[in-house]
């Protein structure tokens, strides 16, 4: 059985976008019944060297509403420098990162099969096809950005399980 494009990537991060809403939802509701700030959470690194919870949200976006974009355009740079989000306002951008991958039409998508799709970062530019760039660098990074929020989120006691971060599963009907 072949999968089409659509089906290995919209798909993929609407359900892990999902479950990242969810954990942040749980997130949020431990702060208030803890009486900790939010924005404590969104500073907060595992490690010192590690990016804090803001960037892992921000990148699980860039990887996935961000990497569609890239199959358009040919080009996927790493995320730029933005404004400051408070827990709000991640919540949000997790909420119009959905929106935008739910307003993906798999014609739309699938059209870009065997697109050229490059990663760039100053002068040096790493290419893909647009199935290769999925599945080989897109998802792995936004896999590994929505397990570090997790993983920062269970580390200041939030009460969540795998099930919290597999979201809503994609049974057969």
């Amino acid at each position: 059985m072949a999968i089409s494009l659509y089906e290995m990537s919209v798909p993929t991060y609407l359900q892990t976008l999902g479950a990242v809403a969810g954990f942040m939802e749980k997130g949020l509701s431990h702060c208030s019944e803890c009486n900790v700030q939010p924005g404590e959470v969104v500073e907060h690194r595992l490690f010192e060297d590690m990016a804090p919870f803001s960037f892992q949200i921000r990148s699980v976006a860039h990887h996935s509403a961000g990497a569609m974009e890239a199959l358009k355009t040919g080009i996927f740079n790493p995320p730029g420098r933005s404004e400051p989000f408070d827990y709000a306002g991640l919540q949000r951008l997790v909420a119009d990162t959905r929106a935008r991958l739910e307003a993906l039409k798999p014609d739309e998508v699938n059209a870009l099969e065997g697109k050229d799709v490059a990663f760039q970062f100053g002068e040096t530019k790493i290419p893909f096809t647009a199935e290769s760039f999925v599945l080989s660098f897109s998802l792995p990074n936004f896999h590994f950005h929505a397990t570090t929020a997790y993983d920062i989120l269970r580390s200041r006691g939030v009460p969540v399980g795998k099930r919290d971060y597999m979201g809503r599963l994609r049974i057969k009907r």
